[in-house]
């Protein structure tokens, strides 16, 4: 599991050393379980000696409710929000403190990304993470103020007390706006999907290029595509709590 959990922590491919530094593992150790993991499908061997998620691991975790139930519900309105706009469209969750991406549309003629589904991007640093720290629970929220703020650019918000504020601003607005805060030349807007009884259980986010970009133009079609995907997820989720984080259970 620790193995595993290397790569959510941010790396698609990673060498052996890599792997045992993130898990916390001896070198030889290491290198028995991996090779166990990639004999059973669960890792991938890249040419080039790094080591990748497999496709069975990604076939076991494809069924999980987060991708199974949520994804399938918005897939159509992203579908909608990307042929209006043709930016990178993006769906995530609270979970473990960070934001998991559960589904994503790259724009072709937008600001190329990294994200990918079921990875995890700060809180603090982008427009969906903005939107669901916002609304996450007083203790959930303030932990997350109080364990540290990784600068990602130069333009990161990293005090506190200023993203204390940004935060209220984001509760009174609807949505959050941010530029340069996690890669420099990409800015976003995300706003929050709610189901039946009110509680924002996703963000939906739009990133284009910092340059040029009139985010507030992006506000309608995205304020349009989560009206509709809450509407749905009020109608049709059955109100299965997996795609809810541990914080948010707790916490409520």
């Amino acid at each position: 599991m620790a193995i595993l959990n290397a790569f959510a922590q941010g790396g698609v491919r990673l060498n052996l050393s890599e792997i045992c530094r993130r898990a916390g593992l001896p070198l030889a150790t290491g290198h028995r379980l991996v090779g166990e993991l990639v004999g059973g499908g669960f890792l991938e061997r890249v040419p080039d000696g790094t080591y990748r998620i497999g496709t069975r691991l990604w076939r076991i975790g494809s069924q999980a409710p987060a991708v199974t139930g949520l994804r399938e519900l918005a897939l159509p309105h992203m579908e909608d929000l990307y042929e209006a706009t043709h930016d990178n469209v993006q769906l995530g969750v609270l979970r473990d403190g960070r934001v998991l991406i559960v589904e994503r549309l790259r724009g072709t003629r937008s600001v190329p990304v990294l994200t990918q589904v079921g990875a995890t991007l700060p809180l603090h640093a982008t427009g969906v993470g903005k939107v669901l720290l916002a609304h996450a629970p007083p203790d959930v929220r303030e932990r997350v103020l109080r364990g540290g703020l990784p600068r990602h650019s130069a333009r990161t918000t990293t005090d506190p007390d200023e993203l204390r504020r940004a935060l209220d601003r984001v509760r009174r607005a609807g949505y959050a706006l941010t530029r340069d805060e996690m890669t420099l030349g990409a800015s976003s807007v995300g706003a929050p999907v709610r189901d039946g009884s009110g509680e924002v259980v996703a963000a939906l986010s739009l990133v284009s290029s910092t340059r040029g970009a009139d985010l507030r133009r992006l506000l309608p079609p995205l304020t349009t595509a989560v009206r509709a995907l809450s509407r749905d997820v009020a109608q049709h989720w059955n109100g299965h709590p997996d795609i809810f984080s541990a914080e948010r259970k707790t916490g409520a």
